[in-house]
């Protein structure tokens, strides 16, 4: 499989997918929207792949979109992305929910600044660990838009609704060390020790555990997010539930 502006492997057992736009802060197209889908989708479908890891390549993970394309950024049709039957599909919500619906678990590693698209996009992720050197930001509000990538029903289910209106209305940009108190990432560490630190976790869950069992306990727990009483979480523990959730 050839990538552009992405990279991935998969080697015992653990595949890791790395936004590789350097250059560009790991700025996201459609290009690479596209192959992140495919990559979730490859590792998805590989038996031999147990838990996925993402990071960035450089200084950065993600910049958030790339704006280079000026007023055009957003007119898929002028850029040669039409939608389907004229129907607008949110490119990052499409990456949501891809790593919503995944069997495997998915480890953020956050390697640099996260801005936008680029810490939205690891809100369906199970685990975020961030390096020291990461700023994060849910910029939208101070560009003139919304929220994408369905993080208006991630981000209050993950940090509650008070820490998430603060951050999304404010849009300004936060060190390591508050996303931490926040409950939006599960420890900082040093920028060397980043990807051993999620390597390690990674081989723990690739080492010793049940593949069925995490990939069923990850559907249920995502899955049960919405549910209006645990009683529903009391039926899958009794009869166990298929991979769409139901």
């Amino acid at each position: 499989m050839t990538f552009q502006q992405i990279r991935y492997t998969a080697v015992d057992g653990i595949a890791t997918i790395t936004l590789n736009r350097p250059e560009k802060l790991n700025a996201v197209t459609s290009v690479l929207i596209q192959e992140l889908l495919a990559a979730f989708e490859a590792a998805d479908a590989d038996d031999a792949v147990r838990v996925v890891i993402v990071t960035g390549a450089g200084r950065a993970f993600c910049a958030g979109a790339d704006f280079s394309a000026g007023t055009q950024t957003f007119d898929g049709a002028r850029r040669g992305r039409p939608e389907p039957d004229g129907e607008h599909r949110d490119g990052g919500g499409l990456v949501s929910l891809r790593i919503y619906d995944l069997k495997k678990p998915v480890v953020a590693a956050i390697n640099g600044p996260a801005v936008g698209f680029g810490i939205t996009m690891t809100l369906p992720m199970d685990i975020r660990i961030a390096s020291s050197a990461a700023r994060i930001g849910f910029v939208f509000a101070r560009r003139g838009v919304v929220p994408e990538a369905c993080s208006t029903w991630f981000l209050p289910r993950l940090v509650g609704m008070q820490r998430a209106a603060e951050w999304v209305y404010t849009g300004r940009v936060f060190d390591a060390a508050e996303a931490l108190v926040g409950g939006l990432v599960s420890r900082v560490v040093a920028p060397e020790a980043l990807l051993p630190t999620a390597q390690a976790l990674a081989r723990e869950i690739a080492d010793h555990t049940s593949g069925v069992s995490v990939a069923l306990a990850r559907q249920m727990m995502w899955k049960l997010l919405g549910a209006d009483h645990p009683m529903e979480g009391h039926r899958l523990d009794s009869r166990g539930m298929d991979w769409t959730g139901r």
